[in-house]
This record gives C-alpha cells, sequence and structure tokens, in this order.
C-alpha cells in the first residue's frame, strides 16, 4: 500500500507547507508492458551506471561522490518543471523552519530563471525590504561568486547564515545599464504575514504578505481589531492586499477563504489519477458579517494568493482588483527520502470552485487596473527590449495548460500609498467616489461548484 505524505505548495518561491495529502502516482500498465518498460528503465540506469563510474575514475579532480548523486539528482528534478527540487537535510530543516514564520536570513522570496536567481518578493521589513531589492531582481553573484551552476538550494543556502554577518549582491535588474552591487547584514527573518490600519476612517485595510501558521489567526484578530477601531455600524468593507504574496501553506489559504465564506467548495487539488482528487469546503460562519470586500493582486500574487482569489471570485464574496496574477497552479509533494532529505516532487494541479486552472494562466481580475510603473524605470526596461512582467508561463519547463496561457503582470506597488491606484480605486468604490458594476460583489451571482 502507497504510504501518504505531506504535500507543499509554493509560489513561485522555495519551499511552503500544505496541510493536504496526495497518494503517490501507481503505475497502471499491463504485465508485458511493464516487463519492457522495466528493461528499459533498468539499460538507462546502466548507462547512468557508467557515466558514474568513469566520472569517478577520470576527471581531473577527485569528485565527491554524495555531491555527484545530489547533482544527478536535482538535474533529473529540475528537468520536470521549475518547482520540483531536492532538498539535503538542512534543507529540508530550514524549510520546516520557514513555514513556521522565522528563519534568519535575508528576507526574500526566490525562484530560479536561466541559472539565475530572481527575486519573485522581498519580505516585508526584512533586510532585502530596506536594502531596496525588487521583485524581478536578478542576483548573478553572491559575494563575488557566479549564481549559474548552483541549484536553487545551494543559492538559498549561501544567502543564509549566521545573523549579523554580511553579504554582497549582485543584481541584474531591468533597466539598468550595469549591475547593481548591495550589501545585507543577515538578520532573523520573523514573518508578520498579516499587517492591517484603518483606511480614509471607515475601511479595514489587511495585506497579508505570506501564508505562513500564524496567517489565519492573523487574520481573524485584523478583522477583530479594525471592527472595534472603527465601530460595526461606521466599517464599509474590508480591503485584502495579496499584491506580491507569493503564496505558502494551503491549509492558511483555505483558512483565509473560509474566514469569508460560510458553505461552499474553496479549492480541489486533482492528481495524475481520477481517485486522487480532494475537495476543500468551507464551514459555515463568516467572520466579515458580509461587509464588502475587495481583493487587490497583481502579477507577484501566486499559488495561495490565487486559490484564495480563485475562492472569494467564484462565490462572488468578493470583488477581485488589479492585474493578472502569477498564474502557479500546481502543488508540490514533499516526500522524504534517505538521509534525512527530501524531494520536492509537484504532483497535482489545483482547481477554483467553478473549476478553473489557473496554471499559466492566473486570475483575471473583475476590475483590471495595471498599476503605472515610474517611467524612468518602464524607459529603461523598452530600451532594454524587455517587458516588467511576471507569470508562470514564462518560466521554462513549466507545465503547459492550453494554448491561452497568458504572461502575468506588473508586480510593482508604490511604496507611496498616494500614488497606489489599485489601493485608490479600491477606496473610492468603498466610499461611493466611483461605481462598477463588480462592486459589492453579489453572492447570488456566484458560480455553481
Amino acid at each position: 500500500m502507497m504510504r501518504r505524505t505531506s504535500v507543499f505548495l509554493i509560489g513561485a518561491a522555495a519551499g511552503a507547507l500544505v496541510a493536504v495529502g496526495a497518494t503517490q502516482p501507481r503505475l497502471l500498465l499491463q504485465p508485458t508492458q511493464a516487463m519492457a518498460a522495466a528493461s528499459d528503465t533498468y539499460r538507462q540506469l546502466n548507462l547512468f551506471g557508467d557515466v558514474f563510474e568513469r566520472v569517478r575514475a577520470d576527471y581531473v579532480d577527485k569528485p565527491d561522490d554524495g555531491k555527484l548523486i545530489e547533482a544527478a539528482i536535482n538535474g533529473m528534478l529540475s528537468s520536470l518543471d521549475p518547482h520540483s527540487t531536492y532538498m539535503d537535510a538542512k534543507d529540508f530543516r530550514d524549510m520546516q523552519v520557514q513555514t513556521r514564520g522565522q528563519f534568519g536570513g535575508l528576507g526574500i522570496e526566490v525562484t530560479m530563471e536561466d541559472g539565475l536567481v530572481k527575486v519573485v518578493a522581498p519580505i516585508d521589513d526584512t533586510p532585502a525590504a530596506k536594502a531596496g531589492v525588487q521583485a524581478g531582481d536578478l542576483i548573478s553573484k553572491l559575494d563575488g561568486e557566479d549564481v549559474k551552476g548552483l541549484t536553487l538550494s545551494q543559492a538559498v543556502e549561501k544567502m543564509r547564515g549566521a545573523v549579523s554577518t554580511p553579504i554582497k549582491l549582485t543584481i541584474i535588474r531591468k533597466g539598468q545599464d550595469k549591475p547593481i552591487e548591495v550589501t545585507l547584514v543577515r538578520d532573523i527573518i520573523n514573518i508578520k504575514s498579516v499587517r492591517s490600519r484603518v483606511e480614509n476612517g471607515d475601511i479595514g485595510y489587511i495585506r497579508i504578505t505570506s501564508f505562513s501558521e500564524q496567517t489565519g489567526d492573523g487574520l481573524k484578530k485584523a478583522i477583530e481589531d479594525l471592527t472595534k477601531q472603527i465601530g460595526e455600524d461606521k466599517l464599509k468593507g474590508f480591503i485584502i492586499d495579496l499584491r506580491n504574496n507569493p503564496g505558502g501553506l494551503l491549509d492558511q489559504a483555505i483558512d483565509v477563504s473560509d474566514t469569508f465564506l460560510d458553505h461552499g467548495e474553496i479549492v480541489s487539488t486533482r492528481g495524475r489519477e481520477a481517485d486522487e482528487t480532494e475537495r476543500r469546503n468551507a464551514r459555515p460562519g463568516d467572520l466579515s458579517d458580509g461587509k464588502p470586500v475587495i481583493v487587490l493582486v497583481n502579477g507577484g500574487s501566486a499559488s495561495a494568493s490565487e486559490i484564495v482569489a480563485g475562492a472569494l471570485q467564484d462565490h462572488k464574496r468578493a470583488t477581485i482588483l488589479g492585474s493578472l496574477t502569477f498564474g502557479k497552479g500546481s502543488v508540490q509533494t514533499v516526500i522524504p527520502v534517505s538521509g534525512n532529505a527530501a524531494i520536492k516532487l509537484t504532483t497535482a494541479r489545483y482547481y477554483t470552485p467553478s473549476g478553473r486552472s489557473i496554471q499559466a494562466k492566473g486570475i483575471q481580475p473583475d476590475i483590471e487596473l495595471v498599476q503605472d510603473v515610474p517611467a524612468d524605470m518602464k524607459e529603461k526596461a523598452e530600451a532594454a527590449g524587455v517587458e516588467i512582467t511576471h507569470g508562470e508561463a514564462s518560466l521554462k519547463g513549466h507545465l503547459k495548460n492550453g494554448e491561452d496561457e497568458k504572461t502575468g503582470s506588473p508586480a510593482y506597488v508604490p511604496p507611496d500609498p498616494k500614488d497606489d491606484t489599485q489601493l485608490k480605486l479600491a477606496v473610492d468604490l468603498m466610499e461611493g467616489v466611483q461605481k462598477n458594476a463588480a462592486y459589492p460583489a453579489d453572492p447570488k451571482a456566484a458560480v455553481p461548484n
């Protein structure tokens, strides 16, 4: 009997725990087919063994056998898609620490692109964010050492280290003629995933930066605090800001969605076989008491963020405002292997309540408004012949999803709220200054599931 394993759902970044089980795929072949397939597989494994022994015997310097094997495993997994990878014992431990909401490092969510480390989003109030590291930046060197040739796990390991120790990053930024060098000092990264404030005197603004173990409770507390500050009778609604949120724990995405829903499906995950489908449903009770909700998204909103946006959109519980999301619609299963290590393997796709797969397509907002990118950044990017967009569809080796894939949208949020046109429109809609047929959302028009 196949064992059940923990599943990890990640955004474009590395590592994020998901409270879901997935059964490992079964081989469904006739005996003769199975024998032929096995025979061919063993021949290929013999080829690998021949190459391995030749490298060990004849390479100019004596190689490390363990590193050779890890490199081979990484090569196999990275050939599948951008989100499947190998984690050694330390990486596995570090990932588990990170999902608890505290770890040592720089404070950036990253992926790998063209052999370089690509910044998905800096985490608020961390060394990276304070130093001006931006979503879309490509890190080409770490302390003067080229990133090319390293796996994502190896690059992340180099960026982590003892608190108060420095590291120099060499960054390639779209629109910049020369690489940027910045020195960061490592710190304990305490991820406060939920931040809130009163907007315009009568609107509750809640920003969710990631989905860690504390997110669901943090959201509930934010709703409670804002309701008390503003007054339930005066409170006009909630703006939930998921822009540049790269994802995180699936159970927390479900919890956040459930906070505003009192029935129906939130998300389903579907593996290779029909019996691997799992559905998650909302429990009775809307903690926001039916107040209008606007969810802000952009090209940096990925994975767990898209689960929340998709669920609330399909149920017509919230108006989705902003630009096309990242389009990360796959589920990763973390499978422990020998040596206290693990592999992170893509095992399923997730779907919104109406049955939409957002893989390489993203969530299309109900009200589309692309945030203006500063003129100097835009001009330099255009001069260099590059686009300031983010999306799963642009990642090499991504899971295909038909012919209508979309390339994402900018992942830019102005540091000054006065320049934030998406937030301003959300506030104006809640205040009645502007009108739109998509606001407020009408639950009676929800898509059946």
